[in-house]
């Protein structure tokens, strides 16, 4: 089984050589907004780095909504005349890979167990050419299931895990729960953004904690890790994910700028 493991990690290494920094996008639970994160945190990169030298990979193959929030749900997957696949190119030169561009319709469900799943992320991670990469995000499935372990596994020279939470209780028992298992795995953990801080109303202004308060920097405490940001539950934000993000919002402009440093520093 080890030896199978290396030579997969072997493997999947020399495909992805040409990827100087690898994050992964990692939550307990789902509805805290990660994938809300994993494109806004891409956007950022991009817009930092030359055109078509960032790139987000979806491997949430049961909720695929990448290519929907980037405005590029109807493209379809091309290949070069070598035969090789090419990520399909989003905003910015973002270049983008999800389930969804291979699906017959938008209602189309992956009704898969977990053998099918890993299989996809192995030739997501080795069929596709993704040229020379600054920065590639992975966006997680919610939870410390087969996906997350398998990344864990099959790339162990990753820059790290953004681990994203809301303020509630529930949400920062389950978060606890895959940054355990991050550490366990002995994979660096760059931080926790706390989402839907605050709800801001956009008639008014004024700012109501509806998931309750400082849970983020509770957690950041626990773990002895860094509070990366707050982000708060914006309306804007959403009306923008319905039509298709081309920025990345405000808010998370700090976060890219402390997460690049800190892979300048690694």
């Amino acid at each position: 089984m080890q030896d199978q493991l290396a030579k997969s990690q072997e493997e999947i290494g020399k495909k992805l050589k040409k990827i100087k920094h690898k994050i992964v996008v990692l939550s307990g639970k789902g509805g805290v907004g990660k994938s809300t994160v994993a494109v806004n945190l891409a956007l950022g990169f991009a817009e930092r780095f030359p055109a078509g030298t960032v790139g987000i990979l979806d491997l949430d193959f049961s909720g695929p909504n990448i290519p929907k929030m980037l405005g590029v749900e109807d493209k379809r997957v091309i290949s070069q005349e070598d035969g090789k696949p090419v990520p399909v190119e989003g905003p910015l030169g973002l270049k983008i890979i999800s389930m969804a561009f291979f699906l017959d319709s938008k209602s189309t469900p992956v009704i898969w167990r977990g053998p099918l799943k890993i299989k996809a992320l192995r030739q997501f991670l080795t069929d596709f050419d993704w040229g020379d990469l600054e920065i590639l995000i992975f966006d997680m499935p919610p939870g410390t299931g087969d996906e997350a372990i398998s990344i864990m596994q099959l790339i162990p020279d990753m820059d790290g895990v953004v681990i994203v939470t809301t303020p509630q209780e529930v949400s920062l028992l389950d978060t606890g729960k895959s940054l355990v298992m991050s550490r366990k795995m002995e994979r660096p953990i760059l931080g926790i953004i706390e989402n839907m801080s605050i709800f801001r109303c956009p008639s008014c202004g004024s700012e109501y904690p509806l998931f309750g308060e400082g849970g983020g920097t509770k957690m950041a405490q626990k773990f002895d890790t860094e509070l990366l940001g707050k982000i708060p539950l914006d309306p804007a934000i959403r009306a923008k994910e319905d039509e298709g993000i081309t920025k990345a919002f405000e808010y998370f402009q700090p976060i890219v700028s402390t997460l690049l440093k800190k892979l300048k520093d690694s």
